[in-house]
């Protein structure tokens, strides 16, 4: 199914195809309907919505994150809480229809062993929602990989450096998924990371490689950091830069300042910064929404309990969040393509301009 929404209060479009995951925004549009070419700040309803629907995780206790060097930013090997219910889930879908474009699913744990997996996925269908989800590919089951096929437009499997990760994402590719990894970039992976950029590669068919920047959050340790004195830092980037790979290449948009201050040859125009808040927002299995999933401590959460997800997006909280990245960095040249980066852990963005002025979000 394709479709388009105008948003009428910040004054553009954008276009959404349910089968191809094909997604874009024009700019603004000037009072003739024409493209300014200037990018709107925000939607006025979240276009991607993160649902955590697992409140605990059936691996924290047996170490299995550990042992793969993860540290869980959802801090799963400890907190337990309930996972989300099919009727939470369809609260937030019916509110979606048509607005919002993709789910992705998470949590604290793998979201193909919810209890419901399968009602979860029919009933994001059922609401014209493409669902996605990042899975260990530990357990992972036959019947789960069909019913990725079946609904899902795309599935991440993180890089557990293991033998049930490698099956996973063969399993995938075999059964014809739009299969991704996700690789959390840190001091304690960079070098791993130039070694498979370098030659060594990852496993063939795969979609893309998706780096995400580790962060002191939950369970993430500050000293695992990368930081702008690492010496493999600009060897990571130029290799991202200079040579071309038999899959894609993606980052989370917390990486957005590294690419625009060591990835020269990547079109700065090709760059989405931090969505949270303005695209995109999360809601635990709680109902509690935040404007990012990394708001551990709910600092920014609005509970669903007792208002809509437009009126939580449209709270205080929510708005408190934006204004970093509106006032961040306010005479950077590149102000335009990163917004002084992540408003809740400044330090992880990586910039050493000498306009870098950030600010953390307050309430």
């Amino acid at each position: 199914m394709k479709y388009s929404v105008h948003d009428k209060k910040y004054h553009y479009k954008y276009f959404f195809d349910t089968e191809t995951g094909f997604y874009m925004r024009t700019g603004i549009l000037d009072k003739n309907g024409r493209d300014t070419g200037v990018d709107p700040f925000m939607a006025s309803f979240p276009h991607l919505i993160d649902i955590g629907i697992m409140g605990h995780c059936i691996h924290g206790e047996s170490g299995l994150c550990r042992a793969a060097g993860v540290q869980c930013y959802q801090s799963g090997y400890s907190v337990k809480k309930p996972d989300m219910t099919v009727e939470d889930f369809e609260s937030i879908a019916k509110q979606c229809k048509h607005i919002t474009n993709q789910l992705a699913l998470g949590g604290r744990g793998d979201p193909n062993q919810h209890r419901d997996f399968e009602r979860i996925l029919q009933i994001s269908r059922e609401y014209d929602l493409v669902p996605n989800y990042t899975t260990s590919g530990f357990g992972m089951t036959d019947k789960q990989v069909q019913l990725t096929k079946e609904y899902c437009g795309a599935v991440a499997v993180s890089w557990y450096r293991s033998e049930y990760t490698e099956s996973a994402i063969r399993r995938f590719i075999d059964a014809g998924c739009r299969t991704n990894i996700h690789y959390v970039l840190s001091k304690n992976t960079i070098a791993e990371a130039v070694e498979r950029l370098s030659g060594k590669g990852f496993i063939d068919g795969i979609n893309a490689v998706i780096f995400l920047m580790h962060k002191p959050v939950g369970q993430g340790e500050r000293e695992n950091m990368i930081t702008l004195d690492d010496p493999l830092l600009r060897e990571f980037c130029r290799h991202v830069n200079e040579q071309e790979q038999p899959y894609k290449i993606g980052f989370d948009s917390c990486s957005v300042p590294m690419i625009v201050n060591f990835c020269q040859n990547i079109a700065k125009a090709t760059l989405d910064t931090c969505e949270g808040g303005r695209y995109s927002c999360y809601i635990s299995s709680e109902m509690v929404m935040s404007p990012c999933s990394f708001d551990c401590e709910e600092k920014y959460g609005v509970s669903l309990r007792n208002m809509s997800i437009r009126e939580a997006w449209e709270s205080p909280q929510f708005e408190a969040f934006r204004d970093s990245l509106r006032k961040s960095c306010p005479d950077c040249p590149d102000r335009e393509f990163c917004m002084g980066g992540c408003p809740l852990v400044p330090d992880v963005a990586l910039c050493s301009s000498k306009n870098k002025k950030q600010l953390y979000a307050t309430k």
